[in-house]
């Protein structure tokens, strides 16, 4: 059975709309912050560094779907594990909750990508050590 990842943020002021709950953007922040959080976890960066070079991962896909709402000074968990790990890309789940309350549930793909400034990104297969660090949080 995967491991789930959990990291919790609060809602900022400034991530709310007039009526004071999170815009509705801010949740793709929210799943990138997460996503980072977890990579951290694990010993890596969204950008990371090898002997070849950078390796990053640009966004191919995402979506949320909302449940409730949260405001702000409200305390997220998050919780994260990987759908998908394929051979290019990771496909990420999210869940938000607000004290045991479901809030929303998100997902966003990542393709594993190398990246240098004298190209555009070039897509690659995960690097062995990389999907290691990442397979206990795939289903």
């Amino acid at each position: 059975m995967a491991k789930t990842f959990t990291t919790q943020r609060r809602v900022e002021f400034c991530e709310t709309d007039a009526a004071g709950i999170a815009h509705f953007s801010a949740f793709f922040q929210f799943m990138e912050q997460a996503e980072h959080a977890l990579l951290r976890h694990v010993g890596m960066s969204v950008v990371h560094p090898d002997e070849e070079g950078t390796i990053s991962w640009p966004r191919a896909a995402a979506r949320c779907d909302y449940r409730g709402p949260c405001r702000f000074e409200d305390v997220l968990d998050v919780d994260v594990s990987i759908l998908r790990l394929g051979r290019r890309s990771a496909t990420y789940g999210f869940r938000f909750t607000v004290a045991g309350d479901e809030v929303a549930e998100g997902q966003m793909t990542a393709v594993c990508c190398r990246i240098g400034p004298d190209h555009p990104p070039r897509p690659i297969e995960i690097p062995q050590w990389i999907r290691d660090k990442l397979s206990p949080f795939s289903e």
